[in-house]
């Protein structure tokens, strides 16, 4: 059977795959921002270490699970206020869409920022401060494994991260700046050259500091649209090995 070029090209328009924007000398990675009222339960609320606030396994709706039961936790004060934390609700907080900028560092991509306040003056404001110190943020990208991956991050307040909808940082609470690590190879279920989630989760909640700094050798996403690279690859073509070719 003869197939047309004109053809392969017109099915492979219609078509997508993602890849990794690999070897950048940044990255952006899509995360959203939720701002708060001071007037919020769980803001402005009791400063303590607070591990345990989310379940272990993230959520179908890939959000954290509260963990804290009616009675909330040291410094929650139960599941409905924090369900809001990471969800649309126009009668507690605001949504804004931004970008984090991961940029190159030797083998590593870091983000570093003592002074971490994206929304000053933005959405609800600052209130009587003079940074917005009210907020969450949550990230999802992918990665694909591969051994010797690490993910390192200091910051305050709560952070979480998940791989593979597992937990593997929970700095929950509010508190300083605090340090945790995650050695992909120590983590079971992962396959070399498997795709796997990477979701992060980070709340400021207090006065008067925000730090995060973020280092990592993982190349997360952006994933990148490459228009036909999935017909072109189950035909065996590549850019380079096409021929125009006219027919009679």
């Amino acid at each position: 059977m003869r197939i047309n070029l004109l053809t392969i090209v017109a099915v492979c328009l219609t078509m997508t795959i993602v890849i990794p924007a690999a070897h950048a000398d940044m990255i952006n990675l899509d995360v959203t921002y939720r701002d708060f009222l001071s007037s919020h339960p769980d803001f402005e609320y009791t400063i303590v270490t607070d591990p345990g606030i989310v379940e272990t396994t993230l959520g179908t709706d890939g959000k954290p699970v509260y963990a804290g039961g009616l009675s909330g936790t040291p410094s929650t004060t139960g599941k409905d206020n924090f369900d809001q934390w990471y969800n649309d609700d126009a009668s507690v907080n605001m949504t804004l869409e931004s970008t984090l900028q991961f940029n190159k560092s030797g083998d590593n991509y870091v983000y570093s920022n003592p002074s971490f306040f994206p929304l000053d003056g933005q959405l609800l404001g600052n209130e009587v401060w003079s940074h917005n110190y009210h907020f969450t943020m949550e990230l999802h990208t992918t990665f694909t494994y591969q051994h010797g991956q690490v993910f390192e991050f200091t910051g305050d307040d709560d952070v979480w991260v998940f791989i593979n909808d597992k937990l593997v940082i929970d700095l929950g609470g509010v508190h300083s700046a605090l340090y945790a690590s995650v050695d992909l190879d120590s983590l079971t279920g992962l396959t070399a050259g498997n795709v796997y989630g990477f979701d992060l989760f980070f709340a400021e909640r207090h006065t008067t500091a925000s730090n995060f700094m973020a280092t990592t050798n993982i190349e997360l996403g952006p994933v990148v649209p490459v228009p036909g690279a999935v017909l072109l690859g189950l035909l065996g073509l590549g850019v380079s090995g096409i021929k125009l070719r006219r027919h009679a």
